[in-house]
This record gives structure tokens, sequence and C-alpha cells, in this order.
């Protein structure tokens, strides 16, 4: 049990720098050291979180200061429309849009004098003369982490973090004092259900790969994320990759495995390098291995990269593709729990279902199931993207509203726009309208309405969104990674595309609307996988809840929010017009002729219907017709 208290040592000399990181109000000048918190997930890192650090690290070193002063690249705080992100701990001064030439200013300003920087100081965290603490303002009150609970407070390279915020606590517990049955026990009691799209009940799982009785089982990490806009998954293997390493781990002696893989996209750099990175510090702690806390367990971790391909994302597809396939789907039954990767037990789990594991080993599934609704437990994390203020991720517990998400998490619609539609689940999800806005965000409800909880993304879209085309984007993108195995998919979706393609060119018919909804359940019933099956639902939740924009696309050759192109044209109104040529100089096609100050006028035969000059005018006097 050396290990043990190696781990227990470690807690003891790294726990003091994690507790700094911790707000504690207390007055700038009586404090002697600082943790400076910089995000370094995929969004910050673009937009040169790197030369930030970089930047703080001389800036600090110049002013001898390094002993008074921690700089922690760490992962996602959240606020992703705000990056680059700094944060400065005791004080939890929140700064945001960060750029390189601030750097010698914030430093003097708040680390050598104590006094908050003015310029960069998020403006949700004021009020009046007072500073808010981050964790008070409307983005961040109504969170629970717990998938996401290290992210952004720890350096997710350094393990010995990991270990001190309680890491791989849960795994040996599980090892030194539970069975295997009662491991599987405390994750069903619990309620967690899987986080990928399929809300499976997790124990559920994990005992029927438990009850094979095979000689050699798997477990697998599901972090081939796909949707467009989520990134759930990513910011967790960016900013706390230990806790899947640990659960993946519990997986592995729940059901008896000695091997796990991970598959994750390569388009995630900075998740692959930091998740093998913790790989390997797992394995010279000896937590990966064999014979674990000296207990005779073995297990071992590999990690197998994706092209990108979104069908993958289907269990049986990544199956086959980790054994060299093509990632084609399979029908089910079996399953792969009792018939899986090379033909033996597999469990699946996502990133965000297994970023759970360790919290509910540690706090008990009591504690967990208390959390969300009667048959949603826990919490969900959402990427929040659209026309919303703030754009980002965030995790609530399961039953709060999707009103209180968008408008108060969220801060609403910006540039004062109405609120149109939120789409929940992806490319596979519904769009839901203002009247479900108190609903809950459960599995159970968001089915119920025409959507889908998926793996966490929400978009939000305002009045100028064309609800046609939406669906004609996201059946767009499935048929264009449809795997092409099935009939029903491969040429459905195609069908379908081709009248949604009728309709937004102004060339539709009421019958085409008849014949979509007839497709799209035929496209339901009898597709192979999930990625047909769920690809007609933004086609249906649009003509359930926006049929009056078909409609007015078919009727009356109009496109209501003025998005496709076929139903609209550009005019320039003469009496606001005041010829500065901004609009001339800005057309690609030269369309747009005149003399300054005088009005200018578009040659609708030439126009390409780009919109720049809309876009470009100062004075609104371009106008969608």
């Amino acid at each position: 049990m050396k290990l043990l208290t190696d781990l227990d040592a470690i807690r003891t000399l790294t726990q003091g720098r994690l507790d700094n990181r911790r707000i504690s109000g207390a007055s700038g000048e009586s404090i002697s050291f600082r943790s400076v918190m910089v995000c370094g997930g995929t969004g910050c890192t673009s937009s040169d979180s790197n030369k930030i650090i970089a930047a703080l690290e001389q800036e600090v070193a110049g002013r001898g200061i390094q002993t008074q002063v921690e700089i922690v690249r760490t992962g996602c705080f959240g606020l992703c429309e705000l990056g680059p992100v700094v944060i400065v701990y005791p004080e939890g001064i929140f700064y945001s849009r960060v750029e390189v030439k601030d750097i010698p200013a914030l430093v003097e300003q708040h680390l050598v004098n104590g006094k908050p920087y003015d310029k960069k100081i998020y403006e949700k965290t004021r009020q009046g003369d007072e500073l808010l603490n981050f964790e008070e303002t409307d983005f961040y009150k109504k969170q629970v982490r717990i998938a996401l609970h290290n992210c952004g407070v720890i350096d997710p390279e350094v393990i010995d973090e990991y270990i001190a915020s309680d890491g791989y606590r849960a795994l040996a517990q599980v090892l030194t004092t539970m069975s295997a049955e009662q491991v599987i026990d405390t994750v069903k009691r619990s309620g967690l259900r899987g986080r990928g799209g399929g809300g499976f009940l997790t124990g559920l799982k994990w005992e029927f790969a438990a009850q094979q009785n095979k000689p050699q089982k798997y477990v697998i990490c599901n972090a081939d994320e796909g949707d467009p806009g989520a990134f759930m998954d990513r910011s967790i293997l960016e900013g706390n990759p230990h806790s899947v390493i640990e659960a993946m781990a519990i997986a592995g002696y729940a059901i008896g495995a000695n091997q796990g893989f991970i598959y994750v996209r390569a388009e995630y750099p900075i998740a692959v390098q930091r998740f093998s990175k913790a790989l390997d510090q797992a394995r010279e702690y000896g937590l990966l291995g064999d014979d674990i806390f000296g207990t005779g367990f073995a297990f071992n971790i590999e990690v197998r990269l994706g092209a990108g391909a979104f069908v993958c994302g289907e269990e049986t597809a990544l199956i086959h593709s980790i054994e060299g396939h093509r990632g084609m789907p399979t029908p089910k039954p079996p399953f792969p729990a009792v018939e899986g990767l090379w033909g033996q037990p597999t469990i699946i789990n996502n990133v965000e279902t297994l970023a759970n594991i360790g919290q509910i080993i540690l706090n008990g599934a009591e504690w967990y199931a208390a959390i969300g609704t009667e048959k949603s437990k826990g919490t969900k994390v959402f990427a929040l993207g659209g026309k919303v203020v703030n754009t980002g991720l965030v995790e609530v517990p399961m039953g709060i509203t999707l009103r209180e998400v968008i408008f108060e998490i969220g801060g609403g619609i910006p540039g004062g726009k109405k609120f149109k539609a939120v789409q929940t689940g992806g490319p596979s999800g519904g769009c839901l309208t203002e009247e479900h806005l108190d609903c809950t965000i459960d599995f159970d409800t968001l089915t119920s309405l025409g959507s889908m909880m998926g793996s966490g993304g929400m978009i939000i879209m305002d009045e100028d969104t064309c609800m046609v085309d939406v669906a004609r984007f996201y059946l767009d993108f499935t048929r264009d990674e449809s795997c092409g195995k099935c009939t029903p998919c491969r040429i459905g979706t195609k069908r379908l595309l081709e009248m949604l393609d009728k309709v937004t060119s102004g060339k539709g018919t009421l019958e085409d609307l008849e014949h979509m909804e007839q497709l799209s359940l035929q496209i339901k019933n009898a597709s192979l996988c999930a990625l047909g099956q769920t690809a007609p639902n933004p086609v249906l939740s649009t003509l359930k809840y926006f049929r009056e924009e078909y409609l007015a696309h078919i009727t009356d050759s109009k496109c209501p929010a003025g998005v496709c192109k076929a139903l609209i044209s550009y005019e320039i109104d003469a009496e606001l017009c005041k010829g500065c040529s901004l609009c001339a100089r800005k057309c690609p096609s030269d369309a747009i002729s005149g003399k300054v100050k005088e009005p200018y006028v578009i040659d609708k035969a030439a126009c390409i219907k780009c919109g720049v000059c809309y876009d470009v005018c100062k004075f609104k006097a371009v106008a969608i017709v």
C-alpha cells in the first residue's frame, strides 16, 4: 500500500497551493501570494493565451516577484466568448479579452500594488463601486460543476494537482474497499445516465458487461465529439484528463476488464496531447499498469485517433474504426456489452459520463441522485452557441428550465433581438419555441417535445433566423455524414434535402410538405442507427412549430427572415443613403453604382445577394426586400 501513502504525501505537499486558488475576499494590500489562472482551452489558445502566459512570466520575472505569484495554464472557465480569460486568486478577479499589451499594467497594478486592473475587468462583475466575485455573476451562480469540477482550478498537465484535489482517491477506495458488484450498485443507485445522447443507465450497462463470462473485456471512452458547436468532451479532456483515466480504471475493475481505449477525434490536438501526457504520468505513478495499489488489479489505456466521421459517435461504428475497419454501424442486438470490440464484452461511455464517476464514488450515490429530477439525475454540460450573449460552456442541474439557461446564464439575445428558437441535441435535435422556454431540461421532456438531450449542444436563434434554412443546414450535415450503409439514411436524407432546397429556392409546393413529413417518419423508422433515426428531427420539429414559415416560402415566395437568397433582393433607400460609397467599394460583384454624396443604386441583375452592402452600411440605408 505504499502508493496510498505516497498519494497522501503528494496531497499534503500540494494542497496549500490549491487552497490559495479560492476566493477569500481579502483586501488586495494584505495578500502575500497570488495565483494567476490563464485559460489554456482551445478557444482561449486560439486567441493567443499562450502569448499571455509568456508575457506574464517575463513581466513577473522582470519585477522579481516569482515567489509571490504563480502562473497556471488551466482548463476552460466556460465564458469562451470573452477569451483570453485570466482570473487572479484569492480575490477572484475576472479579466476578459486580455491582450499581451495589457500585461505590464496588469502586473504593475494588481500583482505589485494590489489594485485590480480596471480596463479588462469582466463588466458583469461590477456592482456600483464594488466588484463581485465572478462566481456570483448570473453566468456562474446557478451552475453546479461536477463533470467540470477541476476545469479552471488545476493545471491539467500536473498530476500532483489532480491528486491534491482528491484525484485517484475514488480508484483507491474502489480497489481496496469495494467489490465489483458494490461499484456497479453505487453507479446504478446514483441514476447516472449516458451523457453521449442515448441516456441509457450507466450502471445497468456495466452490469450487463460484468455478467458476461469472458476472459477478455474492454472499456472504451467515446470522445468522438462530432456535433457542430459542441465542445463539452473536449473541454473536460483539456481541463481535467485524469478524471477520465480514473473513471475508466474504475469501470474496468467493475466489469472485469484490463484494457481501455479512448477514441478521440484528431481535430482535438490539445485534448489529445494533454490526455496522452496524463496517461504517461499515471503509468509513472503506478496508477495504470500492473498490480495497482497492490491489489493485483491491472489496467491500461491506449489512445485511438478518429478521422472526424460523425457516424463514429455511434458505438458499433466506433468499434469497427478501432478494429481498423471502415466506421459503419451494425444492427443490435447483440449489444457491445455482450459482444463488442473484437467480439468481446465492451462498455462504451462518453467523456462527460466518465467524468462523473469519481465524484459519485467519493460522495455517494445518494448525493448524486439528490441532484436533478426523478428520471434524470445529476447535472448536464451544455455548449451554448448561436444568438446568445454568453456563448460558452455551462454545467447545470437537470430540471433547470430552458429560460434560465438562455436568459439568466446565457444573458439573453444580443442586440435587443427577439428570441425565436433553441435547438438542443446537435444536428439530430429538434427546434423548440418560446412556448417551451419554461419546460425543464431532462431526457424525457426534451424527447417528448420532439427534440433530444443529445451530447449537449444548445444553439439559440433570434428573429433573423429562417427556420426552413436551419432545417436544411442540419439535414445537409447529416446527409454528408451518412456512412451510406442503409438505404433509408443514404437515399432518404438526400431526397429530403432536395425538397428543402426546393422550398428555400421558392419552388416548393404544398404537396412537398406532406411528402417531407412522410419521408421523415420513414427514415426515422427504417434507418439502421441513431444517425438516420434522428436526422429528420430538425425537419419534423420546424414543420410542427414553424409551419407558417414553410407556407410563406411556398405560397408567398417570401422568406420572412430575409435569409433565403432566391427569395430576397437588396435595395438602397435614397432618403437614407448619404452617398458615402462604402457599399460600392465593398461590393464583390460591382453591382452598386452612384456618385459620392448622392444616393447609390443596386443593379439587381448583377447582385449576387451576398449581403455585404447590408452589413457595412452605417446609415441603415440598405434594406432586404
